[in-house]
């Protein structure tokens, strides 16, 4: 029988009549392995950095003492000119609208295709078991594009605007929330559906009367855990030509000094959307899961 705390290999074992000598032993052994593998981990660390220090073309080290200069630069600007800050929130407030849109819209059609994904995905539920490898291997080809890259191969195809954001945002949370959604049907108790299937019910119906009741609030928990995400995806896709407010921030960064106001209220404005629908949402997850 092999020893997994001391190695397969034969050597010098601690002695068992002494409890406290034994433990001692493998806690050392313990220490001294975490000990190596912390200084193998700094190691690829320190040389990861310099690799990429070599290949920066600005020079970080040299830009380091540099790095406070630009945000000092807008706050100060946007300091000078808050009287304008109150206009230029209500002028922004429809592209916020905008990227609240695409995030809703975009979480509700990733969490159909991930119901039907996953249920069709997991062990015991599928309707065709065979084909279960080919629906897990869709979810993780869907999770594996970044939005980013899904948006930008859209906009050559559609062109500009929220429909490239919907779909790409959709597409990677089809992906992200079926794996989970999968993962809490494989816990569901199969009792409920032998007996819709005893006396004659559809695959539909014993996914619909079966399972759904177990798996819904963890499930909707999990999308409003995926809108918050989607919240920040839908403005930084804003930045590549999808509208809403990122689109906003993106042309006041561009035109640089004179709009440096309008940076720092939109940044405001995304600030407190995100902060409202994180607390809104985390309100009603925890009543989902907790129930009360």
């Amino acid at each position: 029988m092999v020893d997994i705390a001391f190695g397969p290999t034969p050597g010098p074992r601690p002695d068992m009549n002494d409890p406290k000598s034994a433990y001692m032993e493998m806690v050392r052994r313990k220490r001294m392995y975490g000990g190596i593998l912390l200084l193998l981990f700094m190691a690829l660390l320190y040389s990861g950095w310099v690799l990429a220090d070599d290949r920066n073309a600005g020079g970080f080290w040299d830009g380091l003492p540099n790095i406070l200069d630009f945000p000092a630069e807008v706050f100060s600007e946007a300091w000078r000119d808050r009287a304008n800050l109150a206009p230029i929130f209500a002028q922004h407030v429809p592209s916020l609208i905008e990227t609240l849109n695409i995030a809703a819209v975009s979480t509700l059609l990733g969490a159909l295709f991930a119901i039907a994904l996953s249920l069709l995905a997991t062990r015991g539920l599928a309707r065709w078991p065979r084909l279960i490898p080919v629906f897990r291997r869709t979810m993780d080809a869907m999770r594996a594009i970044p939005e980013i890259v899904i948006a930008l191969v859209l906009i050559y195809i559609l062109g500009g605007g929220p429909v490239p954001a919907v779909i790409a945002i959709g597409l990677h949370t089809g992906g992200a929330l079926g794996k989970l959604f999968s993962e809490v049907a494989e816990n569901a108790d199969l009792k409920p559906i032998e007996g819709l299937q005893s006396v004659g019910a559809t695959w539909i119906q014993r996914m619909w009367l079966g399972v759904m009741p177990q798996v819904a609030p963890n499930w909707l928990s999990y999308a409003l855990l995926r809108f918050e995400i989607n919240l920040r995806a839908s403005a930084i896709l804003g930045f590549v030509g999808e509208g809403g407010i990122g689109h906003d921030l993106k042309l006041a960064m561009q035109w640089g000094q004179g709009r440096y106001d309008s940076v720092v209220a939109i940044f405001a404005l995304l600030f407190v959307a995100i902060v409202v629908v994180d607390q809104i949402s985390d309100y009603f997850r925890h009543r989902l899961v907790k129930g009360h």
